[in-house]
Formats: structure tokens, sequence, C-alpha cells
């Protein structure tokens, strides 16, 4: 009988398995590159989750196989253009084993979070070969190229296609709020930080001397010496224009900056592409450490436009929230790289593509100021870069406003603006219940190189107002959608596109979880 119950056990446990999960993939046939699958799995492998690890394995091997030949070239006869590509490289192809260890890590460690840090290693991938375009680095001269020529892409999009084949269906989830309308995933520490009007901070920030540094990058350094586990350390920054640029990395987890508010508290840099630097390390602030989050700050990038791309913030952070805080800027204003990111009563500024990047990323109650851009130049909001169909990536805009600032509205007439461009091929945006002020184009979105991505991207609209909100004038790609139903626009709320409820309550941020 004992033996009976087991079977039984075991049974029902599979036919579990099999009703939650999609068709899964057990064969190099099934996946997207077959020639790179078989070259290292074997197709005698026939579970699931064994088959899964293999790819995982393959991939990772590969990423410290091509860190190891790229760290190894001597880089002194490159000139300074090429180096600083080469370094971002050297960069993230160390963020991207990091994330695949994770992904292969013996801990629990949910679909949804492996398809986060797959998705993020793929945009590391493209965002290498991006600095070299960039700054006009003909990759003939250099003497070799580990970081295409071992098909790390490759590999990971196969295990992007592996992993998303064993992923949950989603039932959606907890979608009611709590009391405070904060979604579940803060912690009820974190929560009353971010909802308190004062804050204990373990260390101050402060200009004149009376905190315990004067700037935040000494902080930020000083964070880890006082850190206790992975408790969160929250660092004051009071009052005044902090012009440095700061790194908050990978090893730098859960910590919290608290300004004395919007343009109260700002940190501010003016590096940019024209100077010699890649948009990826443009960035007056940026972050990687998970958990981050930031409250009544201000972070711009003074380059101006003819200076073209210069970041006021990078967020690479995993599970970071940006709350009362402002972005001023021209073109690629923020930069939310990757991984789950969430926004809410923000104020973004900025012209060519100033809400851009490959995270998972919701917009709430935020304020999209569009300003005055170069002659010949036109307006877009967004310009996602998903480049993957199986990244669970996109950028979301929610009961939010797009508006012309003064200097705009003088001379709108002659100059177009669009919500978004697609930067890549599966670029995937969607404007929801927001208003869209008379600046925005009929079109609605604008091509980014003739019929490049236009049937491949996903960007949507859900019952926006406001006198740019009409859609009958709007573009007629096959990737573009009206969406009328509740239950497809509500795949993209903070609920269910960044699993919000389960991480966002911990920070205390209020945030609303369905439409």
């Amino acid at each position: 009988m004992a033996k009976f119950m087991a079977h039984l056990l075991a049974f029902s446990l599979f036919m579990a398995f099999r009703v939650c999960t999609s068709d899964p993939i057990l064969s190099c046939t099934q996946t997207p590159y077959p020639y790179v699958c078989t070259s290292s799995i074997s197709n005698t492998i026939k579970d699931s989750l064994g088959f899964l690890n293999s790819a995982l394995q393959a991939t990772l091997d590969h990423a410290v196989q091509t860190h190891k030949l790229a760290s190894s070239i001597d880089v002194s006869l490159f000139d300074e253009r090429a180096k600083a590509a080469w370094n971002d490289c050297l960069e993230l192809c160390e963020d991207t084993i990091s994330h695949l260890n994770k992904c292969m890590s013996p801990n629990s460690v949910s679909f949804d979070d492996s398809q986060t840090w797959l998705s993020a290693a793929i945009a590391n991938q493209q965002t290498c070969m991006n600095g070299f375009k960039e700054l006009n680095v003909n990759l003939s001269h250099l003497p070799s190229f580990p970081f295409t020529s071992n098909n790390i892409s490759k590999f990971i999009s196969n295990s992007l296609a592996i992993n998303k084949a064993f992923s949950p269906v989603k039932s959606g989830g907890n979608r009611r709020l709590l009391s405070d309308n904060f979604p579940n995933w803060l912690s009820i520490s974190d929560r009353k930080l971010l909802q308190s009007s004062t804050v204990k901070a373990d260390l101050t920030v402060a200009q004149d001397g009376s905190g315990d540094y004067k700037t935040i990058s000494e902080a930020v350094s000083a964070s880890s010496k006082i850190r206790s586990g992975s408790s969160r350390v929250v660092i004051s920054v009071k009052a005044g224009v902090y012009n440095e640029n700061v790194q908050i990395g990978n090893s730098m987890k859960n910590i919290m900056m608290v300004g004395d508010g919007i343009d109260q508290t700002i940190v501010t840099g003016s590096k940019n592409v024209q100077d010699g630097s890649t948009t990826f390390q443009s960035a007056t602030f940026a972050v990687t450490g998970s958990g981050f989050i930031a409250k009544g700050m201000t972070f711009e990038n003074t380059a101006g436009p003819q200076k073209h791309q210069a970041v006021a913030l990078r967020s690479g952070a995993d599970l970071s929230v940006f709350y009362q805080c402002s972005f001023k800027g021209y073109q690629d204003t923020l930069y939310v790289y990757s991984q789950r990111q969430f926004y809410r009563n923000c104020d973004i500024y900025g012209t060519v593509d100033f809400i851009f990047g490959d995270a998972a990323a919701v917009f709430q109650n935020c304020n999209m100021y569009v300003r005055k851009p170069m002659s010949q130049q036109q307006n877009t909001v967004t310009a996602q870069g998903r480049t993957d169909p199986n990244e669970n990536t996109g950028i979301i805009v929610h009961n939010s406003v797009v508006s012309a600032t003064s200097e705009l509205q003088s001379v709108q007439g002659s100059i177009k603006t669009y919500l978004g461009r697609p930067w890549q091929k599966y670029s995937r945006t969607v404007f929801m219940k927001t208003s869209l002020g008379s600046l925005i184009d009929p079109a609605g979105w604008l091509a980014w190189d003739g019929d490049f991505a236009l049937s491949t991207l996903y960007y949507g609209e859900y019952m926006n107002t406001g006198s740019g909100a009409s859609t009958s004038g709007r573009v007629k790609w096959a990737g573009y959608h009206v969406i009328t139903s509740a239950s497809e626009a509500g795949k993209f709320t903070v609920g269910n596109f960044l699993a919000g409820n389960s991480w966002i309550p911990a920070t205390g941020v209020p945030f609303t979880s369905g439409l």
C-alpha cells in the first residue's frame, strides 16, 4: 500500500508539473540555435531540468572562457576609444557570469528570476557591441574579438528559450493592494522607511561638513563596512549639488539613498559619447547592486542636446525602486538598463529616446516632460531594447502624464514628438491610462530604420486620455496594438509584469498592482 501511495504521489507531482508548465524543450532541435546547442549538450538527456541545467552550464562555461580570452589580450596598443569600449565588455562579461551563476544556484530560484537574469545577460552582450559602434571603433583592427567569436549571445538565447518553456503559467498572482497601496515585494521595514518623513540614516552626506562624508561616493564606499549581513544601509544625502559620477556595484546590495527632495538634492555630471564615453559609461549615477532604493533626489546630465547620448542615471539593479525622484537630460536621460525596476511619482525630462534600455520597468504616476531638441531632431519618449523574443522585458507607463515643457510648447507645431521607436527587434512598450498631451504626433510611434522591427515589436495603448491619445491616426504596423481587453492590459501591470506584489511592498513605495 505504501509503495502504491508513493507511485500515486509521484504521478500526481508529474501531472501537476505538466499542467503548470509549457511544453518542455528536450532537444537541441527545438532551440533557436540548434547547432550551438548540439556542440555542448547531449541529445540523450531526456530529463527536463537536466537539459536546462546542461544548457546553463554550457553558457556559463563559454562566458568564463570569453572573459579569460579577453582579459589576456594586451590593450596597450588600443586607442582610448577602443579601450573604453573594451573595458565595458569586460565589465559586462563579468556581470553575465554573475547572472549565470545565480541561475545555477542550488538555492531556490524561480523561473521569473532566471528569465530576468538571462534577459540581463542578453542585454550585456548587446551593450558590449553598442560601445564599439558608438565610438566608431573598427573591430577589424583588433587582434581578435572573443565577445562574439564564442557565440555567447546564441548560448544565452537558447537558455532563455529552454527556461521559458519550463516556466509556470502565470495565475495573475495576488492583485490585492495592501492598505497603504504598496505592492508586497517590499519588506515592512522598507515600507516604513519610504512612508516616513524622517528617516534614521546609517550614514549622512553633507557638503558643509556636518555629516559623515562630503561626497556620495565616499558614503557608498563606506557602506560595506557598516553592513550586517544582508541588512539595508540607509544613506541620507542633504540638500546640495553633488558634482560627481557615482557607481554602486554588484556587491553593494540593499542601499537606500534618501535626499531632501527633487531639485534640493542634486547629483550632476556631464559625461557623454561625443567626449569619448560610451553611452553605458556616460551615466552621472550608475547602480547595479540589487535592492537599491532612491527617494527625493534629482539625477541630471548637463552635457546638453549637442552632445547627443548623455545619461543621467543608469540602473541595472534588480528589484530597484525610485520614488519621488527626478531625472534630467536630453538624449538618453534615463537608462533602464536591465532587470526589474519600479518608478513611482517621478519626473523624467528629455528629448530623443530619453527613457531607454532593456529592463522590465514600470513607471507609475510619473511625469514625462519632453524638452526642445536640436534642430532637425524629433522627440521620442522611449526606445526599448529587447533583442530576443523570450526576454521578459519592456517599458510600461501607467497612470502617468506626457507633456511638453514651456520651451517646447513655444515651438511645438514645428517639432514632432512620438511615444517611442524600436531600438531593437523585439522592442516592447505599453502606455496605459496615461494622459498624452497634444505634442504627441497622430501616428504615435516612429520607425527606427525602414521596416526594421515593425512586425516583431509589441507597442500597445490602453485607455489613454488627453488630446494626443486618439488612436485613429496611429501607425498600421503589425506589432502595434490598440488594447481593448482588460485581461490583455493586465499582463503589463505591476503585479503581473514585474511580479511586483512579491517585492515592492518591502520598499514602502505606494503602487497600484493591477489596472
